[in-house]
């Protein structure tokens, strides 16, 4: 499997998944490559597997490698061009009373008590269905200095949402968020990806990783809300040209 950067294909090895089902397209098959498991998960390993594609899963660093298809494309936010629109600043807004911690990414009972919640309340129909303790903890629990879970709560001190992200070098990967099914109104997924941004400029860095988007997945739809936005091609990074 060739990855177009020399010191990867000389110091590391791969591994490709049997064809499955694809999660986003019907009708397709997909292949997934991973970074052999038997390699140290090391902050330098991470940050440049992610400016070629790869994601983190647990323990995992993974990027789709499906024959002929390339529709799962790597997305960024520039955070320093990033302009929030009028819909970001009124979901800001209605937000602002959240408090937030920053953990590292251990298991917590509350955590997943949500987790499962969600879950089993929005994704009954997903992959993840139905959630156990098993797989919350090797999806989102990572002993590494990298690896965070941010939660979110309301004055009234109850658990609002909790996000897992990993501070890169260049940047703040999303992993994946989870919320308080009852708080749909107040946007959670949009305010966390803001928050996201918000902290990234915080903290210096100067992009948001939001995962693979894929044109043609009304699910993938949302990440083209932030704008403006790269996307990887070629082992390079271009804007995203959306039509108008």
């Amino acid at each position: 499997m060739s990855i177009d950067t020399p010191f990867i294909e000389s110091q590391l090895r791969f591994y490709m998944t049997v064809p499955h089902a694809c999660s986003y397209l019907e009708n397709r098959e997909a292949t997934t490559l991973f970074l052999d498991p038997e390699h140290p998960l090391t902050p330098q390993i991470y940050d440049l597997l992610s400016l070629v594609g790869f994601r983190r899963s647990g323990r995992h660093l993974y990027r789709p490698n499906c024959k002929g298809c390339d529709a799962c494309i790597s997305v960024r936010v520039p955070v320093e061009q990033f302009s929030p629109k009028r819909k970001h600043r009124k979901i800001l807004n209605r937000n602002q009373d959240l408090t937030y911690r920053v953990l590292p990414a251990r298991f917590n009972e509350e955590h997943y008590q949500l987790y499962e919640r969600y879950i089993n309340e929005r994704h009954s129909d997903g992959d993840m269905y139905p959630a156990s303790e098993d797989q919350y903890r090797s999806f989102l629990n990572l002993d590494k200095s990298f690896a965070y879970l941010i939660e979110f709560r309301d004055t009234s001190g109850k658990l609002f949402a909790v996000s897992a992200m990993d501070q890169l070098q260049h940047g703040l990967s999303a992993i994946y968020t989870f919320y308080d099914p009852d708080q749909s109104r107040r946007s959670p997924g949009v305010f966390v990806v803001l928050w996201l941004i918000g902290y990234a400029d915080h903290l210096g860095l100067p992009y948001v990783y939001l995962g693979y988007w894929i044109e043609a997945c009304r699910k993938m739809s949302y990440k083209t809300e932030y704008q403006p936005l790269e996307q990887l091609r070629d082992n390079h990074w271009y804007p995203v040209k959306l039509q108008n």
